[in-house]
């Protein structure tokens, strides 16, 4: 993971920045001349952690995505609506992708996966 740099000689920030010639990349200092060789590509990593409530909400907002694909020919298991919204996506904890189904029926919102 990336992390801030300093310079070792005026303690400013080293920021990225490309040598187009040898094509690296190195971290150089905008106050002196010092400049270092990076050890690692990532110049910047952003992590994005949702709780449960925030993906719970996003299941329950799929069944009014014009996008998603829909079918007629499964019911929903809870209220026998007969249209649901499927889709795939990595479940948590499984390898490989997972069939997700949403009830189309706006009092119903069951979701469950194939």
């Amino acid at each position: 993971m990336s992390t801030m740099k300093f310079c070792c000689e005026c303690n400013n920030i080293l920021y990225p920045k490309e040598n187009k010639e040898q094509k690296i990349l190195l971290f150089a200092c905008r106050n002196c001349e010092h400049q270092e060789i990076s050890n690692d590509n990532c110049v910047y990593r952003n992590e994005v952690l949702h709780s449960v409530g925030e993906r719970t909400q996003v299941l329950q907002d799929v069944a009014a995505d014009p996008t998603l694909p829909r079918t007629k020919t499964i019911r929903c298991t809870q209220c026998n609506h007969p249209e649901v919204v499927f889709f795939q996506a990595a479940a948590r904890g499984e390898e490989g992708m997972t069939l997700f189904f949403v009830c189309c029926n706006p009092d119903c919102g069951h979701r469950w996966r194939d």
